[in-house]
């Protein structure tokens, strides 16, 4: 309580457990921004992949997060966060090295990065579940939008600094050589995260503890019976299922559609880090002026307005970089802001208890939608081109927004502490 004061009076940077999240958090973005892009590029000109098996790895560590989404929940709620937060790490770290030394060995085949990609993926879900929930530990209900804006304004800044250098050091060093970063990356975080000593509340005894299954009915009611959580949740299923449209053909786009080299690339892609940036440290005088519903709708409306401007690129013109850089312009502040909102929202209003099994239920539905955008682009991009998918992305996208408009949401002006009821655990047997 002492150290929650003094981050009230000085601000979360006078905070050293907040700090030490933030720094941990900041280089392992870097890290996993570099892979983002070195881990396709790997795919594409280093083992000669076909659309499809880019698309099949892009759903690699979507499935993966789907099949123990709802677990990592509840696990999140019956153990301390930060330990499976370090184990997450030093797992990721393990897995991502293998990439780097199988190709110093000649052996590097997609498989292996079909497996690395899944097993990685099983991480990330308990990392970032336990992540979304360890942070309301750390600062006090009424800094978290500034907590969330901070740690979304330094990772703009890894975003910058990656993108701008991945393309580069693909071409410099190959992809496998650029995603050795991200496994040194992981290692920092860790012994960051590590060092954090902000107590966390009690996990429950082992005696109050239901079966796997009633828990995450818990979590899934939850979500259900409050207004304001189901348009969360249902606006961030929309913007994850126009992620993966987006995300599975942005490459292809761009690199065999328009023709731009990697390098070009990394530098457009690095304009979506400082723009994301603008985002983040605009994200409290947003909320002043529109109140928290209403910056999580124009953030959606800018996501997907500037997908619509990329899809207009015609070729690898500087007529088309130029539209590039405009949706890195327009879209990366945008889901900036939606995303620290409906994050702050849902870490204020959900008891501590329910919180991990509140995050992983939204995130295992989003990762259900990510991965049907995912698909559903490798086949339309077969049939059609990927310029259809971007469409079909902006207009995913923009349909959230107009949810969150006819919603509650829309008339939400502060995010307002433990609104959601907590009845205590469901008895055994319950229906």
């Amino acid at each position: 309580m002492v150290m929650k004061m003094t981050a009230r009076l000085d601000g979360l940077w006078r905070n050293p457990d907040f700090m030490k999240l933030w720094a941990g958090e900041t280089i392992s973005v870097f890290g996993s921004l570099i892979t983002r892009t070195a881990l396709p590029f790997t795919a594409i000109l280093y083992l000669d992949a076909t659309a499809f098996q880019v698309a099949a790895l892009a759903a690699s560590d979507v499935v993966a997060g789907i099949l123990v989404g709802l677990v990592a929940g509840v696990w999140v709620d019956r153990l301390h966060r930060r330990p499976i937060m370090i184990a997450a790490d030093l797992g990721r770290a393990l897995l991502i090295g293998s990439i780097p030394l199988a190709a110093v060995l000649g052996v590097l085949r997609m498989e292996q990065l079909y497996v690395v990609a899944f097993s990685a993926g099983v991480l990330t879900m308990f990392f970032d579940v336990a992540y979304q929930s360890y942070l309301p530990s750390i600062v006090e209900s009424e800094q978290l939008i500034d907590g969330n804006s901070k740690l979304t304004a330094s990772a703009s800044v890894a975003e910058f600094g990656a993108f701008s250098l991945s393309g580069w050091l693909v071409q410099l060093i190959t992809g496998p050589g650029a995603v050795l970063i991200d496994a040194i990356s992981f290692l920092f975080s860790a012994l960051f995260v590590r060092a954090i000593r902000a107590p966390e509340p009690p996990p429950p005894p082992r005696a109050e503890r239901q079966s796997v299954r009633v828990e995450i009915r818990e979590g899934l009611q939850t979500i259900a019976a409050d207004p304001v959580l189901r348009v969360v949740a249902a606006s961030q299923i929309s913007l994850s299922l126009a992620d993966g449209l987006f995300g599975a053909v942005f490459l292809l786009f761009t690199t065999r559609e328009l023709g731009f080299s990697p390098g070009v690339l990394g530098v457009i892609f690095g304009v979506g880090g400082l723009t994301s940036l603008v985002g983040a440290v605009a994200a409290g005088a947003t909320a002043r002026r529109f109140g928290v519903g209403g910056a999580m709708i124009v953030g959606m409306l800018l996501g997907g307005a500037g997908v619509l401007v990329a899809a207009g690129a015609p070729d690898a013109s500087i007529f088309a970089a130029m539209l590039l850089v405009a949706q890195q312009l327009i879209s990366d502040p945008g889901w900036t802001i939606y995303g620290i909102h409906q994050m702050s929202v849902r870490q204020a209003i959900v008891p501590a208890r329910l919180l991990g099994r509140v995050n992983s239920a939204i995130r295992f539905a989003g990762l259900i939608a990510m991965l049907g955008g995912t698909m559903i682009a490798g086949v339309v991009a077969t049939l059609v081109d990927a310029r259809a998918v971007l469409v079909i992305g902006a207009a995913v996208t923009l349909a959230g927004a107009l949810l969150l408009m006819a919603s509650p949401v829309r008339r939400l002006r502060t995010v307002v502490p433990a609104t959601v009821d907590d009845a205590g655990p469901v008895p055994a047997g319950a229906p």
